[in-house]
């Protein structure tokens, strides 16, 4: 399947893989066609009643619930079935799949929002002494299985969440850190800093729903980590609530006292306690900032760029490029174009890559960011222009690079709309060193191949590339097909099929998005069978009870 066919450009016309249908010019993407899925003949799956779900019965006694109200108020202690359900899954796939199709297996027996860290050190400690379940809830958006109980579990559940934990609390300006309430959600905490001038340069994907706890819980990364960092870079110190007592990590820039406490509190997905407050590094809201869109004659030649680039002088904000069916995807779903734009996009552009001997079903679109002062943009600017130019490929401005910028955080909504329309969506990312990505591609595609045929559908999947390293980077794969007779039994088949190429080809896990239940059944062969072991070990030394968020991380056998 090629990604660009018959093309007219930007928006593609009525002949090719843009939006069209034959009676109705411009309704359906060309993903949706690839998938064999139509909208006007779709069957549209009815929202799921909640007066339909079986929850069931909360284990929470009532002595229990009044212990926790005398807490933090009785308003902020809930059996309520409607927010144990809210508090059951994240927003994976297979948990919006069973959700949808009334497959609640265990849900939080009680639901508990405390106000400052005392609070959440009484409710641990309670917890703790009447050994019961502690599962940390931020914004609710991991899609990495990280919030749901044990199915068997017989003790309480609570579900502690921090939403009223949301404050920037203080800016040290002179060292660029700030402290953060560890429920604080992206939006609210980045006005908040940006209100005094500061910014903490990280966005995930999940940015509008996710917390500052969550991120640090889960080792995010985000779209302008090439010149922030991921979290693992900007958290420089946190507060953890631990049976007893809080885990203090103080802000240093650097520390060489033994194996690295913060590093073993990165990605530990509430295994180890709970997260209350993080210290990050913060950076002045840049005087200029843009994004530039280039195109490459295909994915290889994008690739050398990005790789030439990392090692390079010029540090971009932002280096990403989409193979040619992320390429097809990004130019569809583009805004419409009018009378020199049109004929430009439409005309002039084609015939250019044409006479340069490219083949339009293999170019790449790339999305290039450069911050900081004006001079220092500028400088980076032609530093990346030199080597995108060095590896054949052509800017076209920032006009594509403002409509990316605007739906940068729009695509992972589309998994919900596919669900309606009896579609899977999902996306799973991963990363390698430069020498092994082509190849991680490639493996990659033919798995999820070999998985469609498998169970006898039509499927699609699709790539970029993001956050750059100097000997690797990352890669994000997002595929979608109709289900048949079994929805998780065939999305079983093809995520499966993703994650083993992943570590058949010499690459991680996991990227970004944790590891929760659904990347667990390959981490030894990510870290090694005694990679797992020293895990358990400090799982085992760290948490005897198994209190905190049991069976993420490494396989429980769910």
């Amino acid at each position: 399947m090629t990604a660009v066919k018959h093309m007219k450009w930007w928006g593609w016309g009525n002949e090719g893989v843009g939006f069209h249908h034959e009676d109705k010019p411009g309704f359906a993407p060309f993903v949706l066609q690839a998938v064999g899925l139509d909208l006007l003949t779709a069957t549209r799956a009815g929202e799921p009643s909640f007066a339909d779900l079986k929850v069931g019965k909360s284990k929470a006694t009532a002595a229990f619930v009044k212990q926790l109200a005398a807490i933090v108020g009785a308003e902020h202690v809930s059996t309520d079935d409607m927010l144990r359900v809210i508090h059951t899954y994240g927003k994976s796939l297979r948990d919006l799949v069973r959700i949808r199709g009334n497959q609640i297996q265990r849900s939080p027996d009680v639901v508990v929002y405390p106000a400052d860290e005392a609070q959440v050190q009484a409710i641990v400690d309670a917890a703790v002494a009447a050994d019961a379940v502690i599962i940390p809830f931020g914004g609710g958006s991991n899609i990495g299985g990280s919030l749901e109980p044990h199915r068997g579990e017989k003790r309480v559940v609570i579900s502690l969440d921090l939403g009223r934990l949301r404050e920037v609390v203080a800016i040290d300006a002179e060292s660029g850190l700030a402290r953060i309430q560890a429920g604080a959600q992206g939006p609210d905490l980045e006005a908040q800093l940006n209100a005094k001038g500061w910014t903490i340069g990280h966005f995930p994907d999940s940015f509008t729903h996710s917390t500052v706890g969550g991120w640090v819980a889960t080792r995010s990364s985000g779209m302008q980590s090439d010149k922030y960092g991921d979290i693992a870079d900007i958290c420089r110190g946190l507060r953890m609530v631990r049976p007893g007592g809080t885990l203090v990590l103080r802000p240093l820039p650097s520390t060489s006292s033994g194996p690295s406490v913060r590093e073993m509190i990165l990605g530990s997905e509430g295994r180890l306690g709970v997260i209350t407050e993080v210290t990050v590094q913060v950076h002045r809201v840049p005087e200029k900032r843009n994004i530039y869109a280039y195109f490459f004659p295909n994915w290889a030649a994008g690739i050398e760029a990005m790789r030439e680039i990392s090692e390079s002088d010029a540090t971009p904000s932002i280096t990403r490029i989409s193979d040619a069916r992320e390429t097809g995807f990004t130019l569809a779903t583009s805004k419409e174009r009018h009378g020199f734009s049109k004929f430009t996009a439409e005309t002039v552009l084609p015939a250019l890559m044409k006479r340069k001997g490219w083949n339009l079903d293999d170019i790449c679109i790339s999305f290039i960011g450069y911050e900081g002062g004006t001079a220092h943009a500028k400088r980076q600017k032609k530093l990346t222009d030199a080597i995108v130019k060095k590896h054949g490929g052509m800017g076209v401005g920032e006009g594509p690079g403002i409509l990316y910028d605007q739906k940068k955080f729009d695509t992972p909504y589309l998994r919900d709309f596919l669900l309606d329309m009896g579609a899977a969506g999902d996306v799973s990312e991963t990363a390698a060193p430069w020498s092994r990505l082509i190849d991680v591609h490639k493996n990659v595609y033919a798995a999820a191949q070999k998985a469609y045929d498998e169970i006898g559908v039509k499927g699609w999947i699709m790539s970029h590339l993001s956050h750059s390293y100097h000997s690797g980077a990352c890669l994000y794969f997002t595929f979608a097909f109709v289900f048949k007779n079994d929805p998780l039994g065939e999305y079983n088949i093809v995520k499966n099929a993703i994650q083993q190429a992943f570590v058949d080809t010499d690459a991680t896990i996991s990227h970004h998005h944790g590891v929760g239940r659904e990347h667990s059944p390959w981490l030894a062969e990510d870290i090694s069978p005694e990679g797992v072991a020293v895990m358990q070990a400090l799982f085992d030394g760290a948490d005897p009870g198994s209190n905190f968020n049991p069976g993420k991380i490494i396989d429980a056998g769910y």
